[in-house]
């Protein structure tokens, strides 16, 4: 690896860290706006991340590339959009509701889930370990149906909406930035419509609060466009590791910050999807560098 390229991976590693970061902290900013309603909440989320995405496609000039998008990708990122909709409420829902952990357990699947509708849609080939991890998920899920008070609705909506948004976009092949403000434009007129009409913007809501539920339009940019930087310098098997980060952060805020207990029975589905974690990540490491070596005897 070239000196160039040692630096431009040490700042992709840098642009993950703080994309993970800023997710893992996420649920403070949304208990700081507890005031506000969960759906108002999302509903600014989308009313701000609008002119904040416009601004930066502006100053990249990347306008013709959002006009250049034909119907049928048109089409896809509208369904896209739905799903990220659904996931934002999901997880402020979640948030509002004292029920951290229960989130923070549905991103922890969201990679597994990835893997699984890749098998199932795109045909995409799994190994013998990779299977056994997605295995361990499903047993997860199993114990905490069985064990568990109630079903973790909260974890499955934002591990499958999550896993189709990607999958979706995947089979796109969008950039990001922009991809992510054809969605916004889809979903923004309802939130504007619904802001106005709940007068939550020149209505009830005085200066200070509409400012501090503006700041979750940056909530959502700052971290995907840390994100996307990021994956343009790092391999995805890099990406992966980092990953986890942002839900076990969540986690604990959950339970150091705000106190929120967690039962015996979601620490054993924890354990069982943090073992799926574990060998899901070693066994895409050891084919990593089993490229690598090929790879190295080729050139040899």
């Amino acid at each position: 690896m070239s000196e160039a390229s040692k630096v431009e991976a040490k700042r992709g590693v840098l642009f993950a860290l703080s994309a993970y970061t800023i997710w893992g902290f996420a649920p403070i900013y949304f208990v700081w706006v507890a005031f506000a309603q969960s759906m108002e909440i999302v509903a600014h989320r989308v009313f701000w991340a609008f002119p904040f995405l416009a601004l930066i496609i502006w100053s990249r000039k990347e306008f013709a590339l959002v006009r250049s998008i034909d119907r049928s990708r048109l089409l896809g990122l509208f369904c896209s959009s739905l799903c990220l909709s659904i996931n934002w409420f999901t997880f402020v829902y979640a948030v509002q509701m004292e029920k951290i952990s229960e989130a923070s357990l549905g991103y922890f699947m969201n990679p597994l889930v990835s893997v699984f509708l890749g098998w199932l849609v795109l045909r995409e080939t799994l190994g013998r370990l990779q299977w056994f991890a997605v295995a361990l998920a499903v047993l997860a899920i199993l114990v905490e149906l069985s064990l568990g008070k109630s079903f973790p609705i909260v974890s499955v909506i934002l591990a499958v909406s999550f896993g189709l948004y990607g999958l979706i976009r995947k089979s796109l092949a969008v950039p990001s930035i922009v991809g992510l403000f054809v969605e916004t434009s889809f979903v923004w007129p309802i939130a504007a419509v619904f802001l106005f009409l709940s007068g939550s913007i020149g209505g009830d809501r005085d200066v200070t609060e509409i400012w501090m539920l503006a700041i979750g339009g940056l909530v959502t940019i700052v971290p995907l466009l840390c994100f996307a930087s990021a994956a343009l310098r790092l391999r995805l098997v890099t990406l992966g590791f980092i990953q986890y980060m942002a839900p076990t952060i969540s986690l604990l805020v959950a339970i150091f910050i705000y106190e929120e207990s967690v039962e015996g029975t979601r620490w054993m589905t924890f354990g069982l999807i943090w073992f799926a974690i574990a060998i899901f990540s070693v066994d895409g490491l050891s084919q990593f560098r089993q490229k690598q070596g090929e790879a190295g005897s080729e050139k040899a």
